[in-house]
């Protein structure tokens, strides 16, 4: 018989580069071989990167960042949690950013990291801003506006959503405009991380 704290088998894994690097290439669907390949370096090498036993270095981080299509902002912003909040909660001065914001886009990982099914954003869209390219990319997302308007198109369809609404891409293009006077502010979920 056992006492004291109970065992929690489903303890969240610690916040790390490498537990990181490891959720983006698999919700990638790319091996340890390929994205080896890819950088011209070791499986033995990339596997001990995902697994917190070897430091990338910069060029190393820039390389990964390109075979995982990810601003490298995402794997330099890693700061680390008190040990005791790592895996549970995100301070909001202490958000990773995501993204270079040239298209009008401020984005911040309300996830504690990237080790789950999927990935909570912050978002701020700029006035007068608009998503350059579509984006089209095998996830589902849900969408909820804190605050500001949202000209979006998802597929065909064109909406324009308000504080309070919500919306959902399902594994369709989509694009985003914010033509009005003021920021628009949502907070996305999405599955798989991409970011």
């Amino acid at each position: 018989m056992r006492f004291g704290k109970p065992v929690n088998s489903q303890a969240p894994q610690k916040a790390t580069l490498g537990a990181d690097i490891r959720a983006l290439r698999k919700a990638r669907g790319l091996t340890l071989t390929e994205i080896s390949t890819r950088l011209e370096r070791s499986v033995g090498w990339f596997s001990q990167v995902e697994r917190d036993l070897s430091d990338p270095s910069i060029s190393d981080l820039r390389q990964i960042a390109e075979c995982l299509d990810v601003p490298m902002s995402m794997l330099f912003a890693h700061s680390a949690a008190p040990a005791n909040e790592q895996g549970y909660v995100v301070r909001s001065g202490t958000r990773r950013p995501m993204g270079s914001g040239k298209e009008g886009l401020i984005e911040e990982l309300l996830s504690p990291d990237l080790t789950d099914d999927f990935e909570m954003v912050h978002s701020t869209f700029e006035p007068h801003s608009r998503m350059q390219t579509p984006a089209d990319r095998p996830t589902q997302e849900v969408g909820y506006m804190v605050s500001g308007r949202l000209d979006l198109t998802i597929g065909q369809h064109r909406f324009t959503v308000g504080s309070g609404d919500s919306f959902r891409i399902k594994n369709e293009p989509y694009r985003w405009e914010n033509p009005y006077d003021e920021p628009a502010v949502a907070v996305w979920v999405i599955a798989p991380p991409v970011y």
